[in-house]
């Protein structure tokens, strides 16, 4: 058998550790503490767009790009859509962690502080996955 050596060790941690960092959640959590979001945002057969867009299919969507939304959208969130920006399950990890530091002129940045805890962000985005789009 063939030593390893102290950068083969070096690049199979790398590779061990460069997979993806996003935790999974419980959706069933994830409904419970949706309720947060609910305020603004549906889910589910039915849903519509009210306060901000209706979020079914919203991982793996492109930003900005709810139709019956596009006016609403604030300009930062337009550049994101116009920049190809997609909603995957790392970025909406971060912008519900803080939606602020990402667009700051957001109506939603402006009036949701954000949710803290990683956890409950998996177990929300855990939630929404299970409403794919049309």
């Amino acid at each position: 058998m063939r030593k390893i050596g102290q950068f083969g060790l070096v690049a199979v941690a790398l590779v061990a550790l460069s997979g993806p960092s996003f935790a999974a959640g419980d959706a069933t959590k994830g409904k419970a503490a949706f309720a947060k979001c609910g305020i603004c945002h549906q889910v589910g057969p039915g849903a519509k767009t009210v306060v901000g867009p209706e979020l079914n299919g919203i991982v793996g969507r492109k930003a900005a790009s709810v139709a019956d939304y596009a006016s609403m959208y604030s300009p930062g969130m337009k550049k994101l859509g116009a920049d190809g920006f997609v909603w995957t399950e790392e970025n909406l990890d971060k912008w519900t962690a803080d939606p602020k530091a990402m667009i700051p002129d957001s109506p939603m940045s402006l009036a949701f502080p954000g949710i803290p805890d990683a956890g409950e962000r998996a177990d929300v985005i855990a939630y929404l996955k299970t409403f794919p789009g049309p």
